[in-house]
């Protein structure tokens, strides 16, 4: 039977975010929320409002407040939580605070959605030790708190072009909402699905050529959210399949922010020093355009997604297919990122000689 509440509540997240976009516009500008380039990090030319997240987050808690049946002490924690980084984000629009301010922030938002009783009580190495899961006990807090940090962070890490946060968490989130269906978690589904429709609202205006950005303020909001919904909805599970979903879905910016730590560690720098070395800054130093990059991130997050989907229903030989698929897609990517100005240069040469014997002809 399908549940109203997913599809009501997905188009009220969207039209709420949809209408509001153009007047938080306003009020970045008139806050100098503004995202003004001063170095080759950024992909704009010109000044661009940031503390979009801000329609965001207004879309995801009507469509919430509307459609969510059950709101329990935890999902408050995580609605409280979820509060305190939009302010933090917004603040930091504003004020450009520092890392660690932003990181306090962060810190406080996650001890309030522990303290609410959202907990990883158990943990696994997937297919490894016949998938025993083990009960974290008094771990499951350090863990918990490691992941929402980690999470939080690791999309507003990929937000670096047009279009590509929002696009990712609205995926991610529309996965899980089909995951939860098919666990019956109906109340999670309910929250997941007012965070893709506030991502797709906002898609319109953060396209390429962005008129807004979603900010800190979207960017944190989006990866806190979409880290404790995974915990509620995911790791409280009692299979192995169960708590590796979440893992799978948010595969893409856990691993760029995972190599990102990696990389700046080996190199002697802080891991929130900013650099040049994330997966989409490497793809248009290889000649992608920004469409381009935001496309092909976009397709493997898909694809991950619909591993998680198919491991879920179909099993891991079905999966593995998806698996295979997704290192020949990029195989086939780092061909055409070698080969892509074949094309141009055939129409150009062809071009060039069309011309000379329209000259030739003209001259005859």
């Amino acid at each position: 039977m399908v549940d109203y509440n997913l599809i009501f509540g997905f188009a009220l997240a969207f039209l709420i975010t949809f209408a509001s976009v153009p007047i938080v516009r306003v009020i970045a500008f008139k806050l100098n929320a503004v995202d003004v380039p001063r170095d080759n990090r950024r992909m704009h030319k010109k000044p661009i409002p940031r503390m979009g997240g801000a329609a965001i987050f207004l879309g995801f808690i009507v469509s919430v407040a509307c459609f969510t049946g059950v709101i329990d002490h935890e999902l408050i924690a995580i609605l409280v939580g979820a509060l305190i980084i939009v302010i933090v984000g917004i603040l930091d629009d504003i004020y450009q605070l520092k890392p660690v301010v932003k990181l306090i922030g962060q810190i406080v938002a996650a001890i309030v959605v522990i303290w609410g009783g959202v907990r990883i009580d158990f943990f696994t190495i997937p297919f490894a030790m016949g998938g025993k899961l083990i009960n974290l006990d008094f771990l499951s807090i350090p863990v918990t708190f490691v992941w929402i940090i980690l999470i939080t962070n690791a999309v507003n890490l990929i937000d670096g072009l047009d279009g590509l946060a929002a696009s990712i968490s609205g995926i991610s989130a529309l996965a899980l909402v089909f995951l939860t269906i098919v666990m019956d978690i109906p109340h999670i589904g309910v929250v997941l699905v007012a965070v893709a429709g506030a991502c797709f609202g906002f898609l319109p205006f953060n396209q390429h050529p962005a008129k807004i950005f979603m900010g800190d303020t979207g960017a944190l909001f989006l990866g806190f959210i979409l880290s404790t919904l995974s915990i509620q909805g995911f790791f409280k599970g009692y299979t192995l399949v169960s708590l590796i979903i979440p893992i799978i879905v948010l595969g893409l910016p856990l691993f760029d922010t995972s190599f990102a730590i990696l990389r700046r560690l080996a190199k002697g720098q802080g891991i929130m020093h900013a650099d040049r070395g994330h997966l989409h800054h490497k793809l248009i130093d290889k000649g992608f355009s920004q469409r381009e990059t935001v496309t092909m991130l976009c397709t493997l997050s898909s694809m991950l997604s619909f591993t998680a989907v198919v491991l879920i229903t179909k099993g891991l030989n079905r999966a593995i297919v998806l698996i295979i698929a997704m290192v020949l897609f990029g195989f086939c990517s780092g061909i055409y990122a070698k080969n892509k100005s074949i094309a141009k240069e055939y129409i150009d040469n062809l071009n060039e000689e069309e011309n000379k014997e329209e000259n030739e002809n003209e001259k005859d």
